[in-house]
């Protein structure tokens, strides 16, 4: 799944827009999942909010307080990722010597991108009426 998203920039050796690309294509995935518009923080709280019973998106069985916590967690981790590797190249131009990614860090991160894309492979989705 994270190749899906930023094929072209690795096929380019840009790290940057790589990175950027693969970011945005897990925000996409949930959208494309949840049916929502938002982004970010929000289209995250949208996705595994615990508000609503049961949540529109799942990654377990969302039964037992160790699954609960999971949830939450997992939560956490994408928006830790947009924070992180999304929302700083977005406002920060890469021609004004701004935000900068090494490429082990860029490796590290696709890994995380591949694990959150197969927890989502696998998750529930509850479809809003």
């Amino acid at each position: 799944q994270v190749i899906r998203y930023c094929e072209e920039e690795i096929l380019r050796q840009s790290v940057f827009h790589a990175v950027f690309e693969a970011t945005k294509g897990l925000a996409e995935r949930l959208r494309e999942m949840s049916g929502s518009t938002l982004d970010g923080a929000d289209l995250v709280d949208h996705c595994f909010s615990t508000r609503r019973q049961p949540p529109l998106v799942r990654i377990n069985g969302f039964a037992t307080e160790s699954e609960i916590s999971e949830h939450k967690g997992f939560a956490n981790l994408l928006k830790g990722v947009f924070g992180t590797f999304r929302n700083p190249p977005a406002h920060t131009p890469r021609a004004t010597a701004g935000w900068r990614i090494p490429e082990p860090d860029a490796l590290d991160l696709f890994s995380t991108l591949s694990f959150m894309h197969r927890r989502l492979d696998t998750a529930t989705v509850t479809h809003l009426p």
